[in-house]
């Protein structure tokens, strides 16, 4: 099967680190088109928010940094169509609704865990929401694969 439109959901865990291998493997073997994307939940960043109001300039300038980066790795290994994504709401309605129309995914490559340990051990995680709700299809990558 050929992909064409291929979402990577990037939260800077080394779960995440390996879906965006598997993608650029898939991206390679397809000549599809990745896009690189970074949700950044409101929800957790309004709380620290009302610490700190420097906060949202600092995250949005470490997103920026880290999709930058991966977006050079994947034109370093050939892929020529790279998009970078950085949205705000919550990644398990953003991904799998909203990105995924509209850039007309036909697959989604996820880590099975991300960063937020307690959001997952009380909500469930953001992968499970992409499976549930995806119209593409999802493949989540898990850290005892091999690369």
């Amino acid at each position: 099967m050929k992909y064409k439109n291929i979402i990577v959901a990037i939260d800077g865990s080394k779960e995440a680190e390996r879906a965006f291998k598997k993608a650029l493997k898939i991206a390679k073997q397809s000549g599809g088109k990745l896009f690189l994307t970074h949700i950044i939940d409101i929800h957790s960043l309004a709380r620290l928010e009302a610490f700190d109001q420097s906060l949202s300039e600092r995250v949005d300038q470490m997103a920026q940094e880290m999709m930058l980066s991966y977006k050079e790795q994947a034109v370093n290994e050939g892929i020529d169509d790279v998009t970078i994504v950085i949205d705000y709401g919550s990644p398990k309605v953003k991904i799998a609704k909203d990105i995924a129309k509209k850039f007309d995914a036909d697959l989604i490559v996820c880590g099975a865990t991300g960063l937020n340990a307690v959001e997952r051990f009380i909500i469930g995680s953001v992968s499970e929401a992409i499976v549930r709700h995806a119209k593409c299809d999802v493949l989540v990558v898990r850290s005892g694969e091999e690369e």
